[in-house]
């Protein structure tokens, strides 16, 4: 009996060393290193994952691959990040909010009206990159490539044309969004915090009404077929990224290095462009679905843009420095007057 008792334990044992122990060793021995996203299998994100780990295995001979747990499986950005803490996962695809929660500075992107288009978007980011790079490698992560989910919109299960009909709602807020936390404590909404994987109960329950995501996200997680309006009014830019463990990729040779952030920055840019493409496409289809797009007047997106000036202004410092917002506001200021 106590032989089997030890038996039992011995396995145990095992099993657990086994799952907590990075799959990483030296550049010459086999390394698979394991990373969690959000995005559902079939997603262009997942695609390009595959197709980026096809790739690093086929140009490494089979020494550095990807092990992708794809859809959440893994729990939400948070889960994520706790997983990489302890190494149980050595990387994750996160939205620039997750990455914020790594290294706060990223969050300035989150500055709702803050961009006019796509042009501004890239032209921030090919500046500032070095910037927040090296915040996230002191930090202990390596960022591989940037992407996106694009602009979001309002969406909601009743119409929503102002600011006091948001007053009305009952809105989601993400429990990993800070930024927008302040914007609505300062529209004084009552916001609802669920994690990303909730929200679509929370929607055909009732719990919420109002939810806000790129359109491709929307569709993706299907909180598509339960909202009946959009919101016609880009309100902030969510980036992405993909990173490890810093002391993980350190350990591959320079040359793989070089591999896997070569095919992460060339795929994840066409992704970009895919991205772009597809949330236009996406408003077609919620149309096609019966959902309505809601124009506010001038007036009121002004309200909005007022609201969300005020509680940036009080919400500087608390994840994002002056200096970061001055920068990226300089950067922008200078792009607008024709000085690249």
């Amino acid at each position: 009996m106590q032989g089997r008792v030890l038996i039992k334990g011995v396995v145990l044992g095992i099993l657990v060393v086994l799952f907590f122990i990075p799959s990483v060793g030296s550049a010459q021995d086999s390394t698979v290193i394991k990373v969690a996203t959000l995005a559902p299998e079939g997603s262009s994100w997942m695609k390009t994952l595959n197709t980026i780990n096809a790739e690093v295995r086929e140009k490494t001979k089979g020494v550095v691959s990807f092990k992708i747990y794809a859809g959440g499986v893994l729990g939400d950005e948070k889960d994520m990040m706790r997983k990489m803490q302890i190494g149980q996962i050595q990387g994750a695809g996160l939205s620039s909010g997750g990455l914020a929660q790594i290294y706060k500075e990223i969050d300035v992107l989150h500055i709702p009206f803050f961009f006019q288009n796509y042009d501004e978007v890239d032209h921030l980011l090919k500046k500032m990159s070095p910037y927040f790079k090296k915040g996230l490698e002191e930090k202990g992560y390596s960022l591989l490539g940037w992407s996106e989910a694009g602009f979001t919109y309002l969406l909601s299960t009743v119409r929503i044309a102002s600011v006091n009909d948001l007053k009305k709602a009952k809105v989601w807020i993400w429990q990993e969004s800070p930024m927008a936390k302040a914007i609505f404590r300062e529209a004084e909404v009552a916001a609802i915090p669920l994690s990303l994987p909730d929200v679509l109960v929370g929607l055909q329950t009732g719990m919420v009404d109002v939810v806000y995501a790129p359109p491709t996200v929307a569709i993706a997680l299907q909180w598509f077929t339960i909202v009946k309006y959009l919101v016609d009014v880009p309100l902030s830019y969510t980036g992405g990224g993909l990173v490890v463990k810093k002391n993980v990729f350190k350990k591959l040779s320079p040359s793989y290095q070089k591999i896997i952030l070569e095919s992460f920055q060339r795929h994840l840019d066409e992704l970009k462009t895919i991205t772009r493409r597809e949330n236009q496409e996406a408003i077609k289809v919620m149309q096609k679905n019966g959902v309505k797009i809601v124009t506010p007047s001038m007036d009121q997106v002004v309200e909005f843009k007022k609201l969300s000036e005020k509680a940036v202004a009080h919400f500087t410092n608390q994840t994002f420095s002056q200096k970061a917002l001055s920068n990226a506001t300089a950067i922008l200021d200078n792009y607008r007057k024709g000085q690249r």
